[in-house]
């Protein structure tokens, strides 16, 4: 095994979003020894975001460290936004292993150890005082978990139309994401049917998608079928069935689950947090962010659990603050 023992750092934070890097600007500047581990690349959930995506909120909402994110949009896109995390590692040189994952977490508060393996398959061993997750939810897709869901021509992220041209494609899901999708491909020239199992959209789409994707199913430019569910994915065709038992079959190309995302609940466990019943969520110290497991603190959405549409950069943003504060706290006590 490659070991990387060079000292024990006071902080390792797993997850280069906005919220991990947060966290890595406090940890800069009140001088602790820390390091950013990132599986994919710098904020990696942004990446994966639609080519052409624009933002809800405003620019100076989307900043951290104190750094002003400028754009000439009232709303920023997806890549001035990747453009300005980019600037903001660069000029607080953050300390960051990127596209090298983290495997296991062992130890105790002021002794933890990581275990991590890079895109080479080497074996990296790291040692930390005080460990911060903040790896956000984009990276694990709510399965439909249904017979043909890992063929091909299934997507979980939604990238960009032109490729879909003249192809039968199904959206799968009432939300934000699912709008979007729909109508970018119907403008691209694809056949869209849109899926969900509510009898209606949702109310949280963003107030100037939704009325477009009202009028394009209310002209008939768009199928849609609510209170409908997929059962079935077949190479060109997919099943569904509504809530009267009645099933049917319509030809498909490509399959957009847009059903939304969740954290990494399985390893929260794999260290001993607890998780509530309801939703899911972390127990943490709303004070602290700290778990229940002393010298692990979560930032971010994650401390919502599954509940993914509570914390966002917006207010995620500040954990770093009582996060890291928490944590210099405690070292200089000891």
């Amino acid at each position: 095994m490659q070991q990387n023992l060079i000292k024990i750092l006071d902080v390792i934070i797993i997850g280069a979003g906005p919220t991990g890097l947060a966290c890595a600007i406090e940890a800069e500047q009140s001088g602790l020894d820390y390091l950013v581990i990132e599986k994919g690349c710098i904020v990696n959930s942004i990446q994966n975001f639609p080519l052409q995506m624009i933002f809800f909120t405003t620019p100076e909402l989307l900043e951290i460290g104190g750094m002003p994110f400028v754009s000439p949009y009232q709303k920023p896109t997806r890549m001035e936004a990747l453009k300005y995390y980019r600037r903001v590692a660069d000029t607080y040189q953050i300390k960051i292993n990127l596209y090298e994952t983290v495997v296991c977490v062992e130890g105790t508060d002021g002794g933890f150890q990581v275990r991590t393996q890079t895109r080479e398959k080497n074996k990296c061993l790291y040692k930390a005082k005080k460990i911060v997750l903040a790896t956000g939810y984009y990276d694990i897709p709510n399965f439909l978990n249904i017979s043909g869901e890992n063929l091909e021509k299934v997507k979980h992220y939604y990238k960009e139309a032109h490729p879909y041209y003249g192809m039968d494609v199904v959206v799968i899901g009432g939300k934000n994401s699912a709008a979007v999708a729909a109508l970018d491909l119907y403008r691209a020239g694809a056949r869209v049917t849109l899926v969900h199992r509510g009898k209606n959209l949702s109310q949280s789409i963003k107030y100037w998608i939704k009325p477009d994707i009202e009028n394009r199913i209310k002209a008939k430019e768009i199928s849609a079928f609510f209170r409908t569910n997929v059962i079935e994915i077949s190479p060109k065709v997919i099943v569904l069935s509504d809530q009267t038992g009645k099933t049917w079959s319509i030809n498909n190309d490509f399959v957009f689950a847009m059903t939304g995302y969740r954290p990494d609940l399985e390893f929260f466990k794999s260290l001993g947090i607890s998780l509530s019943s309801k939703g899911q969520r972390p127990l943490i110290s709303k004070d602290t962010y700290e778990s229940n497991v002393p010298g692990i603190y979560l930032a971010g959405v994650v401390v919502g659990g599954m509940m993914t549409n509570e914390v966002f950069i917006e207010n995620g943003r500040f954990h770093g603050q009582v996060v890291i504060g928490d944590i210099q706290k405690k070292l200089n006590q000891k």
